[in-house]
Formats: structure tokens, C-alpha cells, sequence
């Protein structure tokens, strides 16, 4: 059970990094934000890009280093995750 639960932990993360992946890809490209697929990655990504773009504006750099800062904060993020829920359950003697 511990080990599925991780797990689930672990597709949510893959499914934000395969979002943000294909939010920078579509960066490149022109592409209609408003059709569906397109749309879902937005909804998806952008609560994850905007608080780093707050943090530190594209125009300094010329390029948007939200991503980069989103995926180091995700990985974090997983890692602080899984390890509390660990500490968790060996303190309720689950694990």
C-alpha cells in the first residue's frame, strides 16, 4: 500500500513535468492556445510557471526562466513529499 501511494505521488509529479515539457515546446511553435489539448496544458502548467515569472521577469534575461525554476521546485517539492509521508507512516508504524 505505502509503495502504491508513492507511486501515485510519483505519476502526479511525471504527469506536471511531461505538462511543463510540452509547455516549452509549444513556446517554440506557433499554436492556438484556446484548442482543447493546448488549453489543458495551460490550465496544467501556468499556476506552476506564473509564481516563478512573478519572481523573475523574462525582460532582464530575454528568454523565461520560469521553467527551470518550476522544475528544480518540483523536484523538491516530490522529494520533501515522499519523504514526510515516510517520516509519517514509520512514526504511525506503517511503514
Amino acid at each position: 500500500m505505502i509503495a502504491q501511494l508513492i507511486n501515485a505521488i510519483d505519476i502526479v509529479f511525471e504527469i506536471l513535468y511531461l505538462a511543463l515539457m510540452i509547455r516549452i515546446f509549444l513556446s517554440w511553435i506557433p499554436h492556438n492556445p484556446h484548442q482543447p489539448i493546448i488549453s489543458v496544458i495551460y490550465q496544467i502548467s501556468e499556476p506552476i510557471l506564473a509564481p516563478f515569472r512573478n519572481i523573475v521577469p523574462s525582460y532582464r534575461f530575454g528568454i523565461d526562466l520560469s521553467p527551470i525554476f518550476a522544475f528544480l521546485a518540483l523536484y523538491i517539492g516530490k522529494d520533501i513529499i515522499i519523504r514526510l509521508l515516510v517520516v509519517l507512516l514509520r512514526l504511525l508504524g506503517l511503514y
